[in-house]
């Protein structure tokens, strides 16, 4: 981080503060990032149901693919396991999958790979809003059935598909014309601007977000979602530009 960047982020600190204690200051959107994942297992059940307990307006996932066709929840390619082994969610059945306990550092009881359905009826449940986040390569027919379930579980006005790729939000868009689109960007040049041509909103690493931009998307009437806000100073940095959503590992308000 640099020392132009801290101290923008104090000042954020202490305008915050100030408007906190005058009432004036705008309610914030919570995302809880993976679920309540800086204190339990990310992408488990447990995660999402800690997040809802805790008043997150909606919690963000990571959706993959078993060899047998099961959707999945799983950041990285491989699934790590209680003994110490790994197995690559792509290469392997649901059932394989989930014979055994996911590692966790935090928690004594068994948790388990969750599904991708399970996380919606969490969702539907207590009236989150689902970021999505597909991992890997899908397919048409993939993405189809994905937000389909979303649609029969729950309701896709609730669901926000983001990717790097843009691409890949194009042919959702095709597929789901009503469906919420989020670029996920982190770099720091201008290309989150053809964002504009096709009404696509933007979830954005908060280091590379600056006003003018939020100014930019919310002119055009697209949301705003920062991630990943761990501390008081990165929260209060966030809260300061005036976003629509804050992503979280830890769920601070």
């Amino acid at each position: 981080m640099s020392i132009q960047m801290f101290f923008k982020m104090l000042m954020a600190l202490v305008t915050v503060f100030v408007s906190t204690l005058s009432g004036t200051s705008k309610e914030v959107n919570m995302i809880a990032h993976r679920g309540y994942s800086g204190i339990y297992p990310d992408n488990t059940e447990v995660a999402f149901l800690k997040a809802a307990e805790a008043g997150a307006t909606g919690a963000e996932t990571d959706v993959r693919v078993t060899s047998d066709g099961v959707y999945v929840l799983s950041h990285n390619e491989t699934a790590e396991f209680k003994d110490g082994t790994e197995l690559e969610v792509a290469a392997h059945t649901y059932k394989e999958l989930t014979a055994k306990p996911l590692k966790s550092s935090t928690l004594t009881n068994e948790v388990y790979l969750c599904t991708y359905e399970r996380y919606l009826e969490i969702m539907r449940d207590n009236n989150m809003v689902c970021f999505i986040e597909l991992k890997g390569d899908f397919d048409d027919n993939q993405v189809k059935e994905i937000f389909d379930l979303a649609a029969r579980v729950y309701k896709l006005e609730k669901c926000i598909l983001q990717s790097f790729e843009f691409d890949n939000l194009l042919k959702a868009r095709a597929l789901f014309p009503d469906l919420p689109l989020m670029l996920t960007y982190g770099s720091k040049d201008d290309s989150y601007k053809k964002c504009f041509d096709y009404g696509i909103s933007i979830d954005a690493d908060y280091q590379v977000m600056t006003e003018e931009m939020v100014k930019e998307f919310h002119d055009r009437g697209l949301l705003v979602a920062l991630y990943t806000a761990n501390d008081p100073l990165s929260l209060a940095y966030c809260k300061s530009l005036g976003v629509d959503y804050i992503e979280s590992d830890l769920f601070m308000k």
